[in-house]
């Protein structure tokens, strides 16, 4: 059973709806889907909310340091309530899909991710929480990596993504209350252009 969802991105305004924040995109639309309430909490620099997931009672959390500092958020409260990396799930962008493209993924490492890195620093080297990887297309070239998934997506790109992200939220209740591969098989076969 999945206790905690962390949607990662950067904090502020200059970075709301960029692709970096995908993670933060996907745990506002569970949070609204489910009647969350946003709260600061300085103590953890997140901010959070609980929600009722199919019978799972669940955390969400979006750490509101810049994403590199992802980590320190997630570890305080995992420390806190004594939750394992296997009771986490976390979203995150993924440059290795396609816009219009979520999936979910058991384990792994950071693939280059920052968020992810520091997350897995922060939890003692732990790699086996749960991820929801929201494509968001990669620009091409290496070096165009950073202004690209700082900067927000086209209008289209847009569309996809947000779609990909509402198809992902339909099965996280699925996936936290542990029925893990079938929440996988539906949302890996959705397609956005059909939605």
């Amino acid at each position: 059973m999945i206790k905690l969802v962390v949607g990662l991105g950067n904090p502020g305004d200059q970075y709301a709806g960029t692709r970096h924040n995908a993670g933060f995109a996907y745990v506002d639309a569970l949070a609204r889907a489910n009647g969350g309430q946003w709260r600061s909490d300085r103590k953890l620099a997140a901010d959070s909310c609980e929600v009722q997931l199919g019978l799972q009672k669940v955390t969400l959390l979006k750490p509101m340091t810049f994403m590199n500092r992802s980590g320190r958020s997630v570890a305080a409260l995992a420390g806190f309530y004594k939750w394992a990396p296997e009771d986490i799930l976390v979203a995150h962008d993924e440059l290795d899909l396609p816009a219009g493209v979520a999936r979910f993924k058991r384990a792994g490492g950071h693939g280059g991710h920052n968020g992810l890195r520091d997350i897995i620093a922060q939890l003692g080297n732990q790699k086996e929480f749960y991820r929801v990887r929201i494509g968001i297309s990669h620009p091409g070239q290496a070096r165009d990596v950073v202004n690209y998934v700082l900067s927000r997506a086209a209008p289209n790109e847009q569309t996809l993504t947000e779609a990909a992200i509402d198809a992902a939220v339909a099965e996280t209740a699925l996936a936290v209350e542990g029925h893990w591969e079938k929440a996988m098989n539906r949302l890996h076969s959705f397609k956005a252009e059909d939605a």
